[in-house]
């Protein structure tokens, strides 16, 4: 047990950060609302990360790295919190990026998720797939999700993970958290043993291949609800991505199998707020009637124009998300552009709200009062329902274009 890098386990904890870097030839840096600092001016040498590493994996983890030169673990610090380290190779010599993982989740208020990911979590069956790149808070919008159940409805959660990033206390529910490599050998050899455990929620760490995502299928096919992340930049970039780890003569069967199963894609970026804090902006895209023909076709690419034309409550894409940030005065508007899939859509989602607000205080697009004085209609919003907002309204997903 390795006691060097302890008090920047305390920094990283009372700073909220998120990741330590450890690399030689730099000093060791920081993360901390995705702005990365170095903690001094010590440049770290090859014997000194050697050390480190090796004083923090156990004999058998130094093995299995002398053999792949990777190597991720959990590594707990006793009254601070638990950290994922992923050790490996760059250059020759050995470099660490370590994780904070937070025993408590945050709740979906302090969060700003939207409420329609509530719903989702109490399905009875079916897919969800969280999306996202490295560092997008999949697993805290997952872990937010799996705590609202927790708190709401009896059940047992069975999640695999690798490692374990929250760790749940039972409150209705029953939860019980295997890790890879503690617990067991591997995802495929926990996942073939899973229906065992009758689950009525199976959370499966992440899909990283085809073997995982058949586990995934199967199970939201068989009564489960089975919620896991993917690496993504979008709801149909990540159906792309689900299709290709099938060969061709695979994939007929695959899409079918999709365009039933799955219930959700939730995508999320984290955009930086007025304030400095990192923001959650989430596309959301609900498997309705059209967007299931999609899939079953493998048409994703009209996946985006079916999300933006669709009239189910909740769906939305990037573009539309970040507009509502925008609008609430979370985020600026160059913060907006510089995050969205197609800023020329956000710019004219922009541009026609500011006109639109212009002619509702009688107001011309310069400043000037309009030919109608305040008296001027506001210009109608009906042609863009899937802007609105679902607040605090309960959805029944299973009559989303379904019936």
């Amino acid at each position: 047990m390795s006691t060097y890098l302890t008090p920047l386990f305390k920094l990283m904890a009372e700073k909220e950060a998120s990741d330590l870097f450890v690399s030689v030839g730099s000093p060791i840096s920081i993360k901390i609302l995705g702005n990365i600092m170095p903690v001094n001016q010590q440049v770290m040498d090859a014997e000194s990360v050697r050390k480190i590493a090796y004083d923090m994996m156990t004999e058998k983890e130094a093995q299995t790295f002398d053999e792949i030169k990777e190597m991720n673990f959990s590594y707990p610090v006793q009254g601070v919190g638990r950290f994922r380290v992923n050790v490996f190779r760059q250059r020759g010599n050995i470099a660490m990026v370590i994780r904070y993982l937070r025993n408590r989740t945050p709740g979906f208020e302090k969060l700003r998720l939207p409420s329609l990911l509530k719903d989702l979590v109490m399905e009875k069956r079916g897919l969800v797939l969280i999306v996202g790149s490295t560092g997008s808070g999949k697993s805290t919008t997952l872990a937010a999700m799996v705590e609202h159940r927790n708190h709401t409805r009896s059940g047992h959660v069975l999640t695999i993970e690798d490692p374990i990033e929250y760790v749940y206390t039972n409150n209705k529910c029953v939860i019980n958290q295997r890790e890879v490599g503690q617990d067991t050998l591997s995802y495929d050899n926990a996942l073939v043993n899973a229906m065992r455990e009758a689950p009525d929620v199976l959370l499966i760490g992440e899909v990283r291949d085809r073997t995982t995502l058949q586990h995934a299928l199967l199970y939201g096919q068989t009564g489960h609800l089975c919620l896991t992340t993917l690496h993504a930049n979008n709801s149909y970039h990540a159906l792309g991505r689900v299709i290709n780890f099938f060969p061709h003569d695979a994939r007929e069967g695959l899409l079918a199998d999709l365009s039933t199963t799955l219930r959700a894609i939730i995508s999320q970026r984290l955009v930086k707020g007025h304030d400095g804090s990192l923001v959650a902006a989430v596309e959301i895209m609900l498997n309705t009637k059209h967007i299931a023909e999609l899939v079953k076709k493998g048409d994703v690419d009209q996946i985006k124009e079916a999300m933006e034309q669709s009239l189910s409550p909740g769906c939305e894409t990037f573009e539309q998300a970040l507009f509502k940030l925008y609008s609430q005065g979370l985020i600026s508007k160059e913060e907006a552009l510089k995050n969205s899939d197609s800023p020329s859509n956000l710019a004219w989602l922009l541009d026609n709200a500011a006109l639109t607000k212009s002619k509702s205080s009688g107001t011309g697009v310069f400043g000037m009062p309009s030919a109608g004085g305040s008296s001027a209609p506001a210009a109608s919003t009906s042609a863009s329902p899937s802007l609105s907002s679902t607040g605090g309204m309960s959805i029944d997903l299973d009559r989303l274009d379904h019936s």
